[in-house]
């Protein structure tokens, strides 16, 4: 999607419109679930063990003006080395809160044409009040090997299949400006979104004594990309629809690249993801424009 610009305007404080914001939101949540796949932390008990499990809580807050998408995120892994090959299978359930409190920026609708105000147009949005909600599983393989200029590292491929829940998703709004100054209504992006996605990632695992240090890069690719859900109503209106079939625009489920550094202390099994904690806060505002800040932690216990 396109951000709007609002001529200066003092009333839109933000230059990205509603539909943008939105959509980066629940996106950001998608890509802090594959950054805290629970496949990398290493167990002192690993080598011993016939199964290995790995129980991981993390929480995390995404903010752009005053929207902001927030909650807790669980999962679990069960692996199981063969040979020279770890197999991992995982489940993860995220539900996360969508709130707002009163945010000014363009309303913007790309989901339909035949909307009777004139946009995009400076609005006022209050009263979000709804839930992100996540759930999955997938299927994965590891390898380590020796190679040049890589050295010691573990080769991970896999699958997952991820369903996103958008519940309630509304907001009110109110157009400040123009022809429509004074105009209210309500535009909802609830919806539900699946997708298979394929992973590959590549970890650098290294003991010091008690400690275990576990570099790691990761790609994820959510298949197939869909178009944003959409329904507007107001005085005399109620329109639904998407920009798949409005456009031709599939902008949701971006691929995802997450860095992480998982650091484990091996009398403990318990293993925080530092590098992702730091990575995600850096790099998300950069790739999802509009976002301002997204905080993630998340802890694993191996046994």
């Amino acid at each position: 999607m396109t951000s709007l610009m609002t001529g200066g305007s003092p009333a839109a404080r933000a230059t990205e419109s509603i539909e943008f914001v939105q959509e980066h939101l629940a996106e950001i949540a998608m890509d802090n679930r594959y950054a805290t796949l629970p496949l990398w932390s290493q167990s002192s008990a690993e080598a011993d063990a016939h199964w290995q499990f790995a129980p991981q809580v993390a929480y995390a807050k995404t903010q752009t003006g005053e929207l902001t998408i927030d909650g807790p995120m669980i999962s679990m892994g069960a692996s199981r080395q063969v040979g020279n090959w770890k197999l991992t299978g995982f489940a993860f359930f995220d539900d996360l809160n969508l709130k707002s409190g009163v945010d000014r920026r363009p309303l913007e609708v790309g989901f339909a044409n035949d909307v009777p105000l004139a946009l995009p147009a400076a609005a006022e949005f209050t009263a979000l009040s709804g839930s992100a909600r996540s759930s999955g599983l997938g299927f994965a393989v590891r390898h380590a090997s020796d190679m040049w200029l890589l050295h010691s590292c573990e080769w991970t491929a896999g699958v997952l299949w991820h369903h996103v829940e958008l519940l309630d998703y509304s907001l009110n709004f109110t157009i400040l400006e123009g022809r429509d100054s004074g105009a209210t209504g309500v535009v909802d992006y609830s919806a539900t979104y699946s997708h298979i996605a394929p992973f590959a990632g590549i970890a650098w695992p290294r003991q010091h004594g008690n400690w275990a240090y576990t570099p790691h890069v990761q790609a994820v690719v959510p298949l197939p990309r869909r178009g944003v859900e959409g329904h507007i109503t107001g005085p005399g209106y109620d329109i639904a629809g998407d920009t798949d079939k409005n456009r031709g625009d599939t902008p949701f489920g971006d691929p995802s690249v997450t860095l992480g550094l998982d650091i484990t202390y091996r009398p403990w099994n318990l293993t925080v993801d530092v590098g992702s904690a730091i990575s995600q806060a850096l790099l998300e505002p950069v790739i999802h424009k509009g976002i301002e800040s997204n905080w993630l932690f998340s802890a694993s216990w191996n046994f």
